[in-house]
């Protein structure tokens, strides 16, 4: 695989497909049969997934979280929530991979992008013309707002749906202050109202397909480490723009937004 491609591995319960997508277009490499039972331990399961990613690296020798992207469908949608966490727990400490297990609702939305943009019926076609519905963008709206309304309108032209922030216009009182609020947002009670207005934009993580972090030259400020935080509690997705930097705990995520 050349440097510019992505590769992309679709598991399900009974194979696992692997995609080259460049440009646009995405090309099928290898499609092997894997079949992968409820009733295993996660433990077991991630052994059967390292143990695939390992048979990768004839396609590319640096699978890394920047090129490669996993998505599980099928019988992983059956674990329960804590089997679930343990399986992407587990496959991340044993790749460095982040194990995105795509949600019905999901897979039918990719399935029928596939099948309007190409009558496809692989659900990865639908993944690479729109990968989400709905996200949230965080990041220091103090130091980074340019870089963070580029990403917006980047994930916008994409047809996504940004839940949070719902508009990048700041007040121009609270411009240069420890906490920047926007045109939408009524003004603080005191200085514990900052909460409020904190958790208003976390409690938008939950709807979302996935929270995109802003981290120009890999830093993540304060206040993003506190949100990520909360993400981790609720598992949800997150991808940050660039590799991070002096992050004291490495968790499972993705880097940058390509597919």
């Amino acid at each position: 695989m050349a440097t510019e491609d992505r590769a992309l591995v679709h598991f399900d319960s009974e194979c696992v497909s692997v995609y080259r997508a460049r440009g646009g277009v995405l090309t099928l490499l290898k499609r092997e049969r894997s079949a992968f039972a409820k009733h295993l331990a996660p433990g077991m399961l991630a052994d059967k997934i390292g143990e695939f990613c390992d048979g990768l690296k004839g396609f590319a020798e640096n699978l890394d979280r920047k090129r490669t992207r996993m998505y599980a469908t099928g019988v992983f949608q059956q674990l329960s929530q804590p089997d679930a966490v343990s399986l992407v727990n587990s496959v991340y400490v044993d790749t460095g991979l982040y194990f995105n297990i795509v949600g019905p609702e999901l897979e039918r939305f990719y399935l029928k992008s596939a099948t309007s943009a190409s009558g496809s019926n692989a659900m990865m076609e639908g993944v690479i013309r729109q990968e989400f519905r709905n996200v949230v963008v965080c990041g220091s709206f103090q130091q980074s707002l340019g870089y963070i309304e580029a990403t917006i309108a980047r994930l916008r032209e994409s047809g996504a749906v940004v839940l949070s922030p719902g508009s990048t216009k700041v007040k121009p009182e609270t411009v240069g202050g420890d906490f920047v609020l926007f045109d939408y947002q009524d003004f603080l009670k005191n200085e514990r109202d900052t909460w409020r207005h904190k958790y208003v934009h976390m409690d938008k993580f939950r709807q979302s397909d996935a929270v995109v972090v802003c981290n120009p030259g890999g830093i993540v400020g304060k206040g993003t480490v506190f949100e990520l935080g909360f993400m981790s509690a609720i598992s949800q997705r997150v991808i940050f723009t660039e590799e991070p930097v002096g992050v004291s705990v490495l968790f499972p995520c993705e880097i940058g937004l390509e597919v």
